[in-house]
């Protein structure tokens, strides 16, 4: 089964390395220029996800949210923009950062909270859901 039908069940992960295993093998399956809207609470696991997906494209630095910064660029095989909206009030705010001045094909623009943002996310992007279910982690696609 690919990693998409599962993800459309959801899958439970019990470990910050178990996130970052799923995010790689979403890394490979991924189409080469793409947009990740990742949906949940704070702690669910959107940014250890993003690490796996790093680590999959050859980003060895560190990995954090970039809540103070809004987003971060990382470099390896592929281009990573990591943005956390979590600040950002609309639309217009996260046009105004002018991202798509900066994406280098192939890229994968990450976005953290994007449910601040709506509408500013191109209609293709797929979505993920993160959740905390007892001591486990769900990630699924969003419906």
């Amino acid at each position: 089964m690919d990693i998409f039908a599962q993800l459309k069940t959801g899958i439970l992960t019990d470990s910050p390395e178990a996130t970052e295993l799923i995010a790689r093998a979403v890394a490979q399956a991924l189409p080469q220029n793409c947009t990740l809207a990742l949906h949940g609470d704070l702690g669910a696991g959107k940014t250890t996800f993003v690490r796996g997906l790093a680590r999959q494209w050859g980003i060895c630095g560190h990995i954090t949210s970039p809540s103070f910064n809004i987003y971060n660029i990382h470099e390896g095989t592929r281009q990573l923009v990591h943005v956390d909206a979590y600040r950002l009030e609309s639309a217009a705010d996260f046009e105004a950062l002018m991202l798509d001045e900066f994406l280098r094909p192939p890229y994968c623009l990450a976005v953290e909270w994007p449910e601040k943002i709506t509408g500013a996310l191109s209609a293709d992007a797929l979505c993920l859901e993160f959740s905390i279910r007892e001591d486990k982690h769900l990630l699924k696609l969003a419906d």
